[in-house]
């Protein structure tokens, strides 16, 4: 059968089945039938949101593909998480439940089906899940034990159903399962309490309790312990990169998940945006320290355990909140925790007009200001008051937006785009939408095929937009600087922009990120660039990216065994992400182990189409005695788009021992302006082979020499 009609792939596979269907529609069919409609959509709203692919519906189940284990189960558990809030306040004979299973093995797709054993394993999973429950395999459940924020209790081995080997399986415990570990903390979702009225969250019923307690609180609390140093007797520590540690401050916070208590699914993306918008106000605050949202975001469901989320994240506390939006009204509950003691600091409820939720978003923010004893100067104060946008549809849709590009994949940052010109269209003065249409089309050609020619101008275009309207937008400095790194090799206006962007958003991970693994690691700053590193990863410890960066920072310092120690956490966090298999094998090729950095490069090859993975693959490949995989590589790249890609050229010309086809593969990628791969050029370690090469040092001052004394 040709390749057009069949492919073969590893596969996270998810099924789902509906508990008491059958024996629902003999008793009252139009009941079922409405039900299975119901569980239809519901499903149906929450498979995007974690890149999960409908294959087919099985009579009242889905059968569901996914890239990764880790996305099916975090799918499964907003699933399950979604149908227990629904079912609480409905009769017995109008709940929707279900089992669900998951396993990770091959599939072939094959006229738009899906066969093979990952498909008949998770199969025979799903009825031992129970009611309500999550079953994964052994495969599944050793992908993503690091990476999930659960519990899991291993069943008995099993025997499947045609699978001639017993089975270690896993069922999830979901949060909501948990025992409540302190007074006030409920053990399900929260449900409505008044069908005509705005539900009450675990946060809204204890307020009247916390505002009561919360003064005495706080004012034991600082007059007994100074904010800037740890707790006694809490463990009160942080690990970074590197072995260090140092007390957690007082004065940091992550901002969890806010619960959408809203009966639409599509609220859910609203209730990202006030948290978001809560913790964009916060962290423009120098005093404080802030955790960026890609690594709350591994919170989302309900938490059981908040003094280890603290201490995963490196903070002392944690805002917890829900949202409720209903015509033109919304609800915003919120609690302030000292998550090492447990201590509530502060809680409240804002019920307003639906267009002052930008005024809510400043007050809240304001209020754990005060609460955490933050120092704010003046321009703070008035950023955080500052609002991006009147429309709250424009600000719906730019979150949505930015909730995708933030899962940093291909498609999912194409889908970017999209919200982010819807956003643009409802207000054309919107200029944070624009800054997130400039980092999706500045980030979209590594992760896809995407031509820079065709990325990077429509990335300068929004970002100058942008600061035309705001010149005081962090973001938008960053992405001007990364530009003007990657597709304009200027290190000097690099660096002026990443520096402006920290200034105005000191919290800000990504600035850090791309600001000491871009200007700072090409003018061999390596001391700076390490620490904006770990600063990055302070801010967002749990982002496979900003982990991954420092790493490659690590390994141009030439300190190896540091780099592939970060990669390896990197791996752990997300062992689908690209760039930490890719940047693993560099490191392992450059300690020597050509067979482990093959390996390594495999596992990126199967995740991506990246010409650079391409060519270290096939360079590494030449390296361990096989010369025709160079040559395969390079014929590779000829029928690839209409980059140069001059990089992975000379990469593979090395290997070969041509030097002088080499540098003419570097030369024309300078032409090029290609600087996410030369702007390295002066201390990268695989081109090593080249130093003291007339007409590479020539090239190395050409990219570096002149705009070197640039340093502030």
């Amino acid at each position: 059968m040709s390749d057009i009609t069949e492919q073969r792939k590893l596969a996270a596979i998810m099924f789902t089945d509906m508990v008491g269907y059958s024996a629902l529609a003999q008793r009252n069919d139009t009941l079922a039938l409405e039900l299975l409609e119901e569980h239809r959509q519901l499903l149906r709203d929450i498979f995007p949101r974690f890149n999960g692919t409908e294959i087919k519906t099985i009579g009242d189940g889905f059968l569901i593909e996914f890239n990764s284990a880790l996305e099916a189960a975090r799918c499964a558990i907003e699933i399950q998480r979604t149908l227990a809030k629904r079912n609480h306040d409905v009769t017995a004979e109008r709940r929707i439940e279900l089992k669900i299973g998951i396993h990770i093995g091959d599939v072939v797709h094959r006229g738009g089906d899906v066969y093979g054993d990952g498909v008949n394993i998770a199969s025979r999973i799903e009825p031992l899940a129970g009611t309500g429950g999550i079953c994964v395999s052994m495969d599944v459940e050793r992908q993503i034990r690091n990476s999930l924020e659960a519990r899991f209790e291993k069943l008995a081995p099993t025997q499947l159903k045609n699978i001639s080997v017993p089975m270690d399986l896993f069922r999830i415990v979901l949060p909501w399962e948990r025992p409540a570990k302190a007074a006030g903390r409920i053990q399900t979702p929260e449900t409505p309490t008044n069908a005509h009225s705005f539900p009450f969250s675990r946060l809204a019923w204890v307020s009247g309790i916390v505002l009561v307690v919360a003064g005495l609180s706080l004012f034991a609390f600082h007059l007994l312990r100074p904010v800037e140093t740890p707790l006694r007797g809490v463990p009160s520590t942080e690990r970074h990169p590197g072995g260090a540690s140092r007390p957690i401050t007082q004065k940091s916070i992550a901002v969890l998940p806010f619960d959408n208590l809203s009966r639409d699914p599509d609220n859910a993306y609203f209730a990202e945006g006030v948290q978001d918008e809560i913790l964009t106000r916060l962290a423009k605050i120098a005093d404080l320290k802030v955790i960026s949202r890609t690594s709350t975001q591994r919170f989302k469901s309900v938490p059981a355990d908040l003094p280890d989320i603290a201490k995963r994240l490196g903070v002392a506390n944690i805002l917890e909140g829900s949202v409720q939006k209903s015509a033109d009204q919304v609800r915003v509950n919120v609690q302030l925790t000292n998550a090492l003691t447990e201590a509530h600091l502060w809680a409240d409820t804002y019920d307003r007009k639906l267009t002052d939720i930008f005024a809510v978003e400043s007050e809240i923010a304001k209020a754990i200001a005060d609460t955490l004893q933050a120092k704010l100067s003046g321009s703070e104060k008035q950023m955080i008051a500052s609002q991006s946008t009147t429309d709250t549809t424009a600000y719906e849709l730019y979150h949505r937006g930015r909730s995708l590009w933030e899962r940093r994949s291909g498609e999912n940052i194409r889908k970017a785009i999209t919200f982010y010109e819807q956003a643009i269209a409802r207000d054309p003065n919107y200029a944070l939408a624009y800054t997130g249409l400039a980092d999706a089309y500045a980030t979209l050609p590594y992760y896809t095929a995407t031509s820079r020619y065709e990325a990077a101008p429509k990335a300068k275009q929004a970002v100058l937009k942008a600061l035309h309207l705001d010149p005081n937008l962090a973001e938008a400095h960053a992405v001007l600087g990364e530009l003007l790194h990657f597709d304009e090799i200027d290190l000097a206006g690099s660096i002026r922009e990443f520096q402006r962007a920290i200034e105005l958003k000191p919290n800000y991970a990504t600035a850090h990120q791309w600001y000491g693994n871009g200007p700072l690691v090409g003018f061999a700053r390596f001391e700076e660039a390490i620490g904006e590193g770990k600063r990055a990863v302070e801010l967002d410890p749990l982002s496979p990216v900003i982990n991954a960066d420092l790493s490659a920072t690590l390994y141009c310092a030439r300190r190896y065994d540091e780099a592939a120690s970060q990669l390896r956490k990197t791996v752990e966090i997300d062992p689908t992400f690209l760039y930490g298999h890719y940047y693993l094998g560099v490191v392992l090729q450059l300690k020597g182990d050509l067979s482990g950095a093959i390996a390594e490069f495999e596992k990126a090859r199967h995740l991506s189409d990246d010409p650079v993975v391409i060519g270290v693959r096939g360079a590494a490949k030449a390296r361990a005695g096989d010369k025709n995989a160079a040559l395969q590589a390079l014929s590779e790249l000829d029928g690839m788009h209409r980059e140069l890609y001059g990089y992975p050229r000379a990469l593979l010309y090395l290997s070969l021992s041509q030097q002088d086809e080499a540098m003419h593969w570097l030369e024309r990628g300078f032409e090029d302006r290609d600087g996410s791969n030369l702007g390295w050029i002066k201390v990268d370690p695989l081109l090593d082979q080249l130093r003291g090469h007339p007409r590479f040092e020539a090239l190395v001052q050409r990219i570096v020499a002149p705009k070197i004394e640039a340093r502030q």
